[in-house]
């Protein structure tokens, strides 16, 4: 049957676990997988642009914000924050005195960035992120992954639904189809973007 809705994806696991009594849990399988998949793909469809005025120490990530790319401030010369740990940016305000100025390093401290200087005026960001994957749900039918690797959510799905099931001797072949399915997805993302890479015309001064 085909894999393109999560109406469709939730049939598929019942069929594939050979059970009618898994209703109210298999949306839980998938939501699991949804967090694995998370951790272990990183496509560029996940790469999302957001852009924002800082103007004070802490700066609150977007709401799907998975993993910083760049931090970058736009006002001006454009350039790239560093990034640094949290003690990295005390020792640095111990040693300044903890004077304000424009930002050059960030941390993260919780869903918040902090930079060092704490800004002296109002700067334009550009932060470039992977973002979470759009959870399916009823109202949520589809999402680029589910397009992309109906399989890697499948077997995904499939893997999380063994320990509530128990001993499923099929987890092996489920773990091998997933890991493949995530290793041929991220595979492709990388020739993607090397392609692109490639096509980029040089430009020779004469």
């Amino acid at each position: 049957m085909a894999l393109t809705t999560f109406a469709e994806l939730k049939t598929s696991i019942a069929d594939w676990l050979n059970r009618d009594d898994l209703t109210s849990v298999i949306p839980d399988f998938i939501s699991l997988a949804e967090h694995q998949m998370e951790r272990s793909v990183r496509h560029y469809k996940m790469v999302e642009r957001s852009t924002g005025d800082i103007d004070s120490q802490y700066s609150a990530v977007p709401a799907d914000w998975l993993e910083t790319i760049r931090f970058s401030i736009t006002s001006g010369d454009t350039y790239r924050l560093e990034m640094t740990s949290l003690d990295d940016l005390i020792s640095r305000r111990e040693q300044n005195s903890n004077a304000a100025g424009r930002p050059k390093y960030f941390a993260y401290i919780g869903s918040s960035l902090e930079v060092y200087p704490t800004p002296d005026a109002t700067y334009t960001t550009e932060l470039v992120y992977y973002q979470k994957i759009p959870a399916l749900s009823a109202s949520q039918t589809s999402n680029w992954l589910l397009e992309e690797a109906p399989d890697a959510y499948l077997y995904g799905s499939l893997l999380q639904a063994a320990p509530y099931l128990g001993d499923d001797e099929r987890i092996q072949v489920w773990s091998s189809l997933y890991g493949t399915a995530v290793q041929s997805l991220n595979s492709s993302s990388e020739r993607t973007k090397n392609s692109t890479s490639a096509l980029r015309m040089k430009v020779t001064s004469y």
